[in-house]
């Protein structure tokens, strides 16, 4: 959780706002408590998006959506005003953390029983949305939080219901989903059925268990692209998965969506009658490192509570210095600008030149229009008449090198105590000298080039440049705190057009012990780019 920022509202409708929750996709997700004293996540819409018809639209859906199905293995939707100058809506709040974030960050691997009892959950969850007509169409484990009752599967942003899937609803060159968490046919522009969510499924329970993606991720050669040609074309790697799970998982993975099992199998087969029930985990499930961490995030919270409207909460204990958790995955629509009607449905079969013209769109998505739906991380806006450019993610961590989500609605990234690796003796408030000089990276077809200067808090320290063959943009920056831990504030664009180039927020710098340089954006949308000295 996060302070308030003074440009917060104090309320949202009849909600108190008591800190942030993290950045969504349309906007800002904050902790707060209703009159009667019930403790609540509420999700404002980013009042730029307020502005745009297709993103209230949007708002709608995923309101209507979340409603369908009901509250008991997901977050139940207890108040909404879509109609509002700047839309919000209000759902129970899951005091829990994400299965990325318990994976990559709190825990590892998870044991084989509680991957089991996950994917009890889980099928009961798709079942749930299933039987309101929905298809998620985004299972990752961003989207899926960990409570000792169970797994709750949250944000339904890219929810549609089976008949308007059924006809399929994307446009010829545009992609719907999370890279690393695609099935198929979603990658080849099929329409999709619920067997779409038990491929997502299948992957969630692979990285659960060995906490890697099945089918690897951008970070790999070919990128993004090379990516989703093997989620079309190769076989998943399983290695790690528990004896007792493969073959379910395996089966899950399926390339053809009729060789799928349903929901109802996979609850027979995890043997779900005797691990959940009645929306919760019939015993403890969770690892006793997972559950400590709960009741220390319960405590933070009464805290939290504890804070009126006019004074400050109880700081906690400083926690152990620990690195921060990965950048979130995004969501991402690759394609056109949206059509004013939907074509005729496109045949099943995809042959190897469309599944290239894909790649192909994938690769150079910088170049053209990028659509991203965000589970924890803001949304690049280019400006509207009514408002100046919003800071937003820079592209300095480019689409589609994002690998399989902090929570949808969990804790946003901030200041660290992480090592900065300056060295013992380094001046409080200035960039150590380590960290000065001439650094490159290189993503996709794109070359990024970080100038750092010496200087103090305040004073403008970094110049970033990138050059793609698409697009060239410049940022400055200056720095924020050092020398423990190194971070620039917000950047500002120096050359460049929105809406392919925008400003940044704040930023993180680590020396690696191999020598090289990270840079990590606070809500970037995927990972962070890792610089060599030139």
């Amino acid at each position: 959780m996060e302070q308030l920022h003074p440009t917060d509202p104090p309320h949202i409708g009849p909600y108190r706002l008591l800190s942030r929750l993290g950045a969504g996709g349309m906007g800002q997700v904050y902790l707060a408590r209703s009159d009667r004293g019930r403790t609540v996540a509420v999700k404002l819409v980013h009042p730029a998006l307020a502005l745009r018809e297709e993103f209230r639209e949007r708002f709608r859906r995923e309101v209507a959506a979340a409603r369908r199905v009901g509250g008991t293995w997901t977050a139940p939707v207890l108040d909404a005003d879509t109609e509002a100058e700047v839309p919000w809506f209000a759902t129970g709040h899951i005091p829990g953390p994400s299965l990325r974030q318990a994976v990559d960050h709190d825990f590892g691997p998870l044991p084989a029983r509680t991957v089991r009892i996950l994917a009890a959950g889980l099928a009961y969850a798709l079942q749930d949305i299933h039987r309101a007509g929905l298809i998620h169409r985004d299972l990752k484990p961003s989207n899926i939080l960990l409570t000792l009752d169970g797994p709750r599967v949250i944000d339904f942003g890219i929810a549609r219901p089976l008949q308007e899937a059924d006809r399929g609803l994307t446009r010829p060159g545009e992609l719907v989903g999370s890279p690393g968490f695609m099935a198929p046919e979603q990658v080849r522009g099929d329409p999709v059925t619920p067997a779409c969510d038990v491929f997502c499924l299948g992957a969630v329970l692979a990285y659960a268990a060995t906490g890697r993606l099945p089918f690897g991720d951008a970070e790999q050669p070919g990128g993004a692209a090379g990516l989703l040609l093997r989620i079309v074309e190769a076989e998943p790697d399983l290695g790690g998965v528990p004896a007792e799970l493969r073959e379910l998982v395996a089966d899950c993975l399926r390339k053809d969506p009729a060789a799928r099992p349903g929901s109802d199998a996979v609850l027979a087969r995890v043997g779900a009658d005797g691990t959940v029930a009645d929306g919760r985990a019939l015993e403890p499930w969770l690892p006793a490192r997972l559950v400590a961490q709960l009741g220390r995030r319960a405590a933070e919270l009464l805290d939290r509570e504890d804070a009126g409207p006019d004074r400050a909460p109880h700081p906690p204990p400083p926690p152990p210095r620990t690195p921060p958790p990965p950048a979130p995955v995004p969501t991402y629509v690759y394609g056109p600008a949206p059509a004013a009607e939907p074509p005729p449905p496109r045949p099943h079969a995809a042959s190897t030149a469309f599944l290239v013209a894909v790649a192909a769109v994938v690769a150079t998505a910088a170049g053209g229009t990028v659509y991203a739906v965000m589970s924890a991380g803001p949304v690049p806006l280019p400006p509207t008449p009514h408002s100046p450019p919003v800071p937003a993610s820079s592209p300095a961590e480019p689409p589609g090198t994002s690998r399989g989500t902090g929570p949808g609605t969990g804790p946003a990234a901030g200041p660290s105590t992480g090592t900065s690796g300056a060295s013992p003796g380094t001046s409080p408030g200035v960039l150590p000298e380590s960290y000065a000089g001439n650094w490159r990276a290189t993503s996709g077809s794109a070359t990024w080039y970080l100038s750092l200067t010496p200087g103090a808090v305040g004073e403008p320290v970094m110049t970033l440049r990138v050059e793609d063959p698409g697009y060239s943009c410049a940022w400055r920056a200056p720095l924020r705190s050092a020398p423990d831990p190194v971070e620039l504030g917000a950047s500002s664009l120096t050359s460049g057009t929105p809406p392919t180039c925008t400003a940044g927020s704040w930023s993180r710098l680590r020396l690696l012990p191999d020598g090289s340089l990270r840079r990590e954006l606070d809500g970037g949308s995927g990972l962070p780019l890792t610089y060599h000295r030139e």
